[in-house]
């Protein structure tokens, strides 16, 4: 019996492929033809024998006479008694009472609804998942109802949109009615995530269009749309689908968590779209600036709100607009910010690399240098000590030792240098992440309302799939969690080699600079003289005032620095 209902809980939470949909119901025919018709295709061919228990029925079938103990189950579930009703439904599912395969899977989509009722979602969700693997289930159209409940219940790595992948967009579209309209808002929603995830993006697009801006999925749907016109490279739909959520959140959407991250990821989005539009290579490798939408960049990576986690991402990624469009003092000016003591835990190597790039540009090659070699002398230690730790997560249950390690860090229990943790700390806490610690959380609650059932409850079939669902979910999303921290800590290692790979290249630059022997296309991008006293001098507006740099920060004055830029070059 438990090894029949790890196989249940196996299919409930791994991503399987799509059975076939949309089959044509056979015409019924004379008991005498069946039978004649299978005695035929014996002969013809050798029998099959289907070893996997949970195999999906051929074509749809039919519910007869349910007998007495599955009618007692009926009425237990029909007074809403939950418990005592999904004794007697596990047993009609089980067969132990003889009904047919119809009313087995009516009995099993109550009992999926029974656990639900009971707050044991993840055991909820492992019957649903079932039922949604099979489209000729009878109740293969009422599950995308549960489904979507079940989406408010558990957090997004419990992998509900996978389920939901299941349904066609025909099936979706039943619930576009007045009395179900948010419902059928969510599953597109839903659907649409799918079909984004498997870079259907054209679909994932359609879907998130049929939310409505009275959703309260309107935010996120535009958002994955303007994601999702990204990668088909279309950079105007992305940015007014961008757009859309700042006019919905100064409308006053309902139904969005933290506004104000949703309205500064939105501005971010379009100064990354504006500008990588705003860059193109031609066939000599040679990058051409468009001013406009490398202008438009600037403007919305300003409108991030300095008070918003992403604000030094923005000030950043400002910096390398600013480069490209040569002006130095604005990018030198962001990167003196950066630095400052008012974010001792920033992690921007790549910052060095920027300004090692203009102190090379201006032919400032002294200062280069100096600027490549305190890089590496801070930063190849770290490289080393980020290296050792991620060594001691090698071999078997390596997931579940990361994951473990992941929660100290979260905790503040990690055994880290000074030096280290805020990078590591940095590095694990994405959102992404988050999510997946929040799903362990969740099950570890349900496993503490299961504790507390009756015994007669716990001790039964359904609470030993309960068990095993709860058990299997666990594991399941701790491994999941511990290797998506273990990718994220080896992303940031990966970042770190390839800002240290890429300096070594400059002091190679430098060295031929020096020997007068670089590319000519290579001097042609530095600065002269001449041009220096136009791009290099800070002239400010009438709204504000030159104010010499004394070694003293002052956090009025943070994304307002700016620094004097003269070049070498003779040219």
């Amino acid at each position: 019996m438990r090894n029949r209902v790890a196989s249940i809980c196996l299919v409930a939470s791994a991503l399987l492929l799509s059975p076939a949909q949309g089959q044509a119901q056979p015409q019924k025919k004379p008991a005498a033809a069946e039978k004649a018709d299978v005695k035929k295709a014996a002969e013809e061919k050798p029998q099959e024998i289907d070893l996997d228990e949970g195999a999906a029925e051929e074509g749809p079938v039919t519910a007869g006479q349910m007998t007495e103990e599955a009618a007692q189950a009926k009425r237990l579930f029909d007074a809403e008694r939950w418990s005592e009703a999904a004794l007697i439904l596990k047993r009609v599912v089980d067969g132990d009472t003889g009904d047919d395969e119809g009313n087995k899977q009516i009995a099993q989509y109550h009992l999926a609804i029974a656990l639900y009722r009971l707050q044991f979602y993840q055991a909820s969700y492992a019957i649903f998942s079932q039922v949604a693997d099979k489209p000729n289930h009878l109740k293969f159209n009422e599950t995308l109802l549960w489904l979507s409940k079940l989406a408010t219940q558990l957090p997004e790595p419990a992998d509900i949109i996978e389920r939901v992948g299941k349904y066609k967009t025909e099936q979706v579209a039943r619930f576009n009615n007045p009395q179900q309209r948010d419902l059928y808002w969510q599953l597109n929603y839903m659907l649409g995530r799918y079909k984004y995830r498997n870079r259907n993006y054209e679909e994932a697009i359609s879907l998130f269009d049929k939310v409505n801006n009275k959703s309260t999925y309107y935010v996120q749907s535009q958002f994955f749309s303007g994601i999702s016109y990204v990668q088909l490279r279309k950079s105007v739909p992305a940015v007014k689908a961008f757009q859309r959520i700042i006019q919905a959140l100064d409308e006053g959407v309902e139904g969005v968590e933290e506004e104000g991250r949703m309205r500064d990821l939105a501005f971010l989005s379009m100064a990354r779209t504006y500008y990588s539009a705003s860059v193109r290579l031609d066939d000599n490798n040679i990058p051409t600036i468009d001013s406009t939408r490398l202008s438009a960049a600037v403007k919305y990576w300003n409108r991030v709100d300095v008070a918003s986690e992403y604000w030094l991402d923005a000030l950043f990624e400002q910096s390398w607009a600013y480069f490209m469009a040569g002006m130095y003092p604005q990018a030198l000016g962001n990167i003196h910010t950066i630095e400052s003591p008012y974010f001792p835990n920033s992690f921007y190597p790549e910052a060095d690399i920027l300004k090692s790039v203009i102190a090379f540009t201006i032919c400032q090659y002294d200062d280069a240098t100096t600027v490549v070699a305190r890089m590496k002398k801070k930063y190849e230690p770290i490289k080393k000590e980020l290296e050792s730790i991620l060594n001691r997560f090698k071999g078997e249950e390596s997931e579940e030792k990361f994951y473990q390690f992941l929660k100290d860090v979260r905790e503040g229990k990690a055994n880290l240098s000074p030096t280290i943790r805020p990078i590591v700390t940095n590095a694990l806490s994405d959102r992404q992440l988050l999510r997946n610690i929040e799903y362990v959380r969740v099950l570890s609650e349900e496993e503490g309302r299961f504790k507390k059932a009756p015994a007669s409850f716990r001790n039964s079939p359904v609470g030993a799939d309960v068990t095993d669902a709860l058990d299997f979910a666990r594991n399941l999303a701790v491994r999941n969690a511990g290797t998506l921290a273990r990718d994220r800590y080896q992303r940031y290692l990966d970042e770190l080699n390839e800002h240290l790979r890429d300096s070594s290249k400059i002091l190679i630059d430098i060295t031929a600079a020096e020997r007068n022997k670089l590319d000519q296309q290579v001097v042609s991008g530095q600065l002269s003289k001449e041009e220096s006293q136009v791009f290099g001098v800070v002239k400010p507006d009438e709204e504000h005032v030159l104010w010499p740099f004394n070694g003293e920060y002052w956090r009025d004055e943070l994304g307002f620095y700016r620094q004097v830029v003269v070049s070498k070059c003779s040219k």
